[in-house]
């Protein structure tokens, strides 16, 4: 009658990642987003109340906060919104691609298509409907927004990300289904101030894709072979939502 929990009992002998954030009311959010949006943990139902000793709490916080999905809605007009998926549709095979001493050297440094290749020389060809996280070790700078935005003495902004050609590869080639970073944005700074837009963020969610922003503990994860789950309250209509993310990994 168990038969699926004793095959389940395997995973225990993996190592079992955290790959979310934990947030709290001085976490870090875009600075677009009005002040006063996150109010986590706020008591609205408290001990000692006559009609039922407990305390409930409420939380407010915008959808696109701490390590958060974002469904094709959230650029593209009309676009499929969280309720669009399902618990099967969250579960990836996972490709970490491995750009961190690169990103040493250099904070701006955008992920090249010849990365990509190189990463499937080693590896293996990234799977059809594959997970594809950049490993930068910027997580490493959270809970410090400036750290995170890289604003330098004349405030403009480095970090790390995507160029438009390694995600059309993995796309379009690859079809994976998903991507994911460790930076704030899709598009590394000078890609997004070299547009003028988040270009690259605006492509992964015109091809229908989804996407996962400020990732952590991708150092902790193999390369290959390992499976990422992404789980969000299961709200109606959402752009984008606030996620807990984990990997099983050799």
């Amino acid at each position: 009658m168990y038969k699926l929990w004793e095959a389940f009992k395997e995973t225990k002998n993996f190592r079992w990642v955290e790959l979310s954030h934990s947030m709290n009311n001085d976490s870090p959010y875009w600075a677009g987003i009005p002040e006063g949006s996150v109010e986590l943990g706020k008591t609205c139902f408290d001990w000692g109340n006559e009609m039922l000793d407990c305390r409930i709490q409420t939380f407010k916080f915008p959808g696109q906060f701490g390590t958060h999905i974002d469904f094709p809605g959230h650029f593209v007009k009309g676009g499929d919104l969280s309720e669009k998926y399902s618990v099967k549709d969250l579960i990836f095979p996972l490709c970490v691609i491995d750009i961190s001493q690169k990103v040493k050297e250099d904070p701006d440094y955008t992920v090249t298509l010849e990365d990509i290749k190189q990463y499937e020389e080693n590896y293996g060809d990234i799977p059809h409907g594959a997970f594809v996280a950049l490993r930068t070790d910027w997580y490493k700078k959270w809970p410090n927004m400036e750290e995170l935005s890289g604003i330098d003495s004349e405030g403009r902004e480095h970090f790390p990300g995507w160029s438009l050609e390694a995600l059309k590869y993995i796309y379009e080639v690859r079809n994976a289904a998903a991507n994911g970073h460790e930076s704030l944005d899709t598009d590394s700074s000078f890609v997004a101030e070299k547009a003028g837009d988040l270009i690259c963020e605006r492509y992964v969610l015109k091809q229908n894709k989804l996407q996962v922003e400020l990732l952590k503990n991708l150092d902790q994860v193999a390369p290959a072979g390992a499976v990422i789950f992404v789980s969000y309250p299961n709200f109606e209509g959402a752009t984008g939502l606030p996620a807990r993310v984990w990997a099983i990994t050799e």
